[in-house]
């Protein structure tokens, strides 16, 4: 049977995109189906982090954390355009978690996780570190940590275009409507036709439970769906220090460097019940805004805010009375052999996690399927674009600067941290703007838009301005009006 695949992967979020990789480098013949665009949901709406998690520690998941401290330098090192490393500056505030307190969890952040490039956490006085600066006075002693960040929807991109270049089929825009246990395995009955397979995976995120149903099968475990909100304002700061700040209810919140002019900040944590819009409410919106004018010198209001996004973190229900305190662990749940053609279940999980848990699904999926003859590689092979030494990017900015001399310094560091090696793909051999065809704004050219759509499955102006990049803070509405004419969408 010439569509007989050997493992199905619903979802293209990161967990999906992951095990798609690892299990198309281990020379199984591999389908991932999603039902709209990569990352379209949970997975491009984080708060764009690769970290341990530092707070996790008050709820006793040193596991956890230990596993995605690991994980930062082993991801830094397979991406190192759209991963690098970030110092964040806790300050301490008397009244909150105590310094000791800081401290220890500090030092078990250094400790736990095999940290070897990363820089150790050090104190800084907040009077004379270039953090204390746009913050109100009175702030005194901090610390000073390591941790990493990520253009989240491009690592799910580059997952499936690895994946893809290793005999994978993708298939966006394509909606799983049920499946059945079949002689030969899954059939999979989908918005554009029937597949087969030999196994399927549910890695469908927050909606791994209606799949669940889809399917037929009874779920492993409830999911509590947890909305997180963020806001984008114009930059509050011009060094490149992140903020990790408390709040008195207890709860955290980042401030972050954002595409050079702007600051993210997030994130919340509600509750989100089925059916209800996922995007930021304007009580959301004022609380973060109030979070952060509690510590900057400037006062954040709503009316700042120039973009917010939201997501759906699918966490399992530990039974914890508040979202914040729901684990962000995962579980993956493998069906007996005596009920048929594999079915492995994915429950939770986040972004740090992703390559490690993908690992663990294919070695659990091994011992079904023959043909994942291949040992574990994630940690050996750059995913595209990344094919370069972790402090390489300055080298590489240098010689697309050089080559293309057109370029701004803004376009070349944009370019350089989503496409790494790769940007020479559709810059051919331009010597200037034109050669790129039409231009969008911002920077935005026909080339680019081309090549996203012919090799990273862009098809909408959505897809392009808010996931393959975030131009989409750039662009007005008629500029963004002919991108999406030009697309025909």
């Amino acid at each position: 049977m010439s569509d007989l695949f050997d493992l199905a992967v619903i979802g293209g979020g990161i967990n999906g995109a992951g095990i798609a990789r690892d299990a198309a480098g281990r020379g199984a013949k591999v389908l991932l189906l999603e039902a709209g665009d990569l990352a379209q949901g949970t997975s491009s709406a984080s708060t764009k982090l690769i970290h341990g998690g530092l707070r996790y520690l008050e709820h006793y998941e040193f596991s956890l954390v230990r596993e995605s401290l690991k994980e930062r330098e082993a991801l830094w090192a397979i991406a190192p355009h759209i991963i690098h490393p970030m110092r964040f500056v806790l300050p301490y505030v008397e009244g909150l978690r105590p310094r000791w307190l800081l401290r220890l969890g500090l030092f078990l952040y250094d400790h736990i996780g095999g940290r070897k490039k990363l820089p150790a956490t050090r104190s800084v006085d907040l009077r004379s570190h270039p953090a204390g600066k746009p913050l109100k006075g009175g702030f005194g002693a901090a610390f000073e940590y390591s941790d990493g960040w990520v253009d989240d929807a491009r690592l799910v991109v580059l997952n499936a275009m690895d994946a893809a270049e290793k005999g994978a089929l993708v298939c966006t825009r394509t909606r799983v409507e049920g499946a059945t246990r079949g002689t030969e395995g899954w059939v999979i009955s989908t918005t554009n036709g029937t597949y087969h397979a030999h196994a399927l995976v549910n890695a469908a995120g927050p909606g791994v439970l209606a799949v669940e149903s889809t399917l037929g099968e009874a779920p492993d475990y409830a999911m509590r769906l947890v909305r997180g909100s963020h806001v984008v304002v114009p930059k509050l700061f011009d060094h490149p220090y992140s903020y990790f700040f408390q709040l008195p209810d207890g709860r955290i919140f980042f401030a972050i460097p954002y595409q050079r002019d702007f600051t993210l900040i997030g994130t919340t944590d509600r509750d989100q019940q089925p059916g209800d819009p996922i995007k930021a409410s304007e009580e959301e919106i004022a609380y973060l805004c109030e979070g952060a004018s509690r510590y900057f010198a400037k006062a954040i209001t709503p009316a700042d805010v120039v973009w917010t996004y939201s997501g759906v973190r699918p966490l399992i229900d530990d039974g914890s009375g508040k979202p914040e305190a729901a684990t962000r662990g995962y579980r993956l749940e493998l069906s007996e052999a005596g009920e048929g053609a594999p079915l492995l279940s994915v429950y939770g999980g986040k972004i740090t996690t992703y390559r490690h848990l993908a690992e663990e699904a294919v070695d659990l999926l091994a011992g079904r399927l023959p043909a994942l003859s291949g040992k574990a590689w994630t940690t050996q092979q750059p995913l595209p674009g990344g094919d370069f030494p972790v402090e390489g990017l300055d080298a590489l900015k240098a010689a697309l600067a050089s080559d293309y001399s057109f370029l701004g310094e803004a376009d070349v560091d944009r370019i350089a941290r989503a496409y790494g090696t790769r940007a020479r793909a559709w810059l051919g051999d331009a010597q200037g703007w034109q050669a790129l065809g039409r231009l969008f704004g911002a920077g935005l050219t026909q080339a680019e838009v081309d090549y996203l759509g012919a090799n990273e499955w862009a098809v909408g102006a959505d897809d392009v301005l808010w996931r393959r990049t975030k131009l989409g803070l750039r662009l007005d509405a008629e500029q963004r009006a002919a991108l999406a004419e030009y697309l025909g969408s």
